[in-house]
């Protein structure tokens, strides 16, 4: 076999999988008997020509954010996210129990993760606004910005200069203006990459990687707008919430679920305050979304 060349996945092209080796893009195939080749992977690949060659060996995550496919199983959607900035706004209502589940999962997938609070320009009630101390109150970290008015773009690039980072969340919040403002020349990039490989335009599916003007690389995955639950079990779920972790180990059951429990220290504490009752509120609506089977 020829010497091999490390790559970075960008893209998916059709059936083809888009590398970028140095600052040349290679468009490859996988060998079968790899596990599902995502954006974001770092990657050795041979080359059959110059601009064609073939992914094989896939070098270790330290990453995988994954989301459900039919039954109760799941698949990987992007690998080595340093960051999920998960974007929402006051107009449509913000969806906090959504917002919770893309917490939880990044929680437990070695995922950091941040708010965008975005449109502030359309301002902000004082029920939102409790909510937000909240997330600040765990460490999350919470960026107003408005890509329209171009309010707090700088700091957000700012941060994303030095990761691996997406976005996610729900429909209409602007993920998609963020991007823009963040991007430029997204459609050149796109229609560039297409070029090299010789696809036409629009066969990117799922996600792309772009590397920003101002540093850092930004994975684009517009068809991922909901990554389930369907991978986490009920204390994985629990551990989701970081006000919960100085009262699990307080738990008179190792099994505790957290609900009705005897001796629950996380239902004691939110009972007493000490956990924001909405939060534990939206842990229980989260806890009876789940499978079945992921239940105790």
């Amino acid at each position: 076999m020829s010497s091999l060349s490390a790559g970075l996945v960008i893209a998916h092209l059709g059936k083809g999988i888009a590398v970028e080796v140095d600052d040349r893009i290679i468009l490859c195939q996988a060998l079968r008997k790899l596990d599902t080749v995502v954006v974001g992977d770092r990657v050795l690949i041979s080359l059959s020509s110059p601009d064609q060659g073939r992914v094989e060996q896939l070098l270790d995550r330290r990453s995988v954010l994954q989301r459900p496919k039919r039954g109760d199983q799941i698949r990987p959607v992007a690998a080595n996210i340093d960051t999920i900035f998960v974007v929402f706004a006051a107009e449509p209502d913000c969806d906090f129990l959504l917002l919770d589940q893309y917490l939880a999962i990044c929680e437990n997938c070695n995922i950091d993760a941040a708010l965008v609070f975005n449109k502030i320009d359309l301002g902000c009630s004082d029920a939102i606004e409790q909510e937000l101390q909240n997330y600040l109150a765990v460490g999350y970290g919470l960026y107003r910005v408005s890509a329209n008015k171009n309010i707090g773009i700088q700091d957000l690039q700012n941060v994303l200069s030095t990761q691996t980072s997406m976005f996610a969340g729900q429909s209409g919040v602007g993920k998609s203006s963020l991007t823009n403002a963040l991007l430029p020349d997204k459609s050149l990039k796109v229609n560039s990459v297409s070029e090299t490989t010789r696809h036409g335009r629009h066969t990117t599916t799922a996600a792309t990687l772009y590397h920003l003007p101002k540093g850092g690389d930004l994975i684009d995955s517009p068809g991922v707008a909901i990554f389930g639950l369907a991978g986490l079990s009920e204390a994985q779920l629990a551990w989701g919430y970081r006000e919960f972790h100085p009262f699990i180990s307080k738990c008179r059951f190792n099994d505790c679920r957290h609900l009705n429990d005897k001796d629950c220290a996380v239902r004691v504490a939110a009972e007493n305050g000490l956990i924001p009752a909405s939060r534990y509120q939206r842990f229980l609506k989260l806890r009876e979304k789940m499978p079945p089977g992921n239940r105790n």
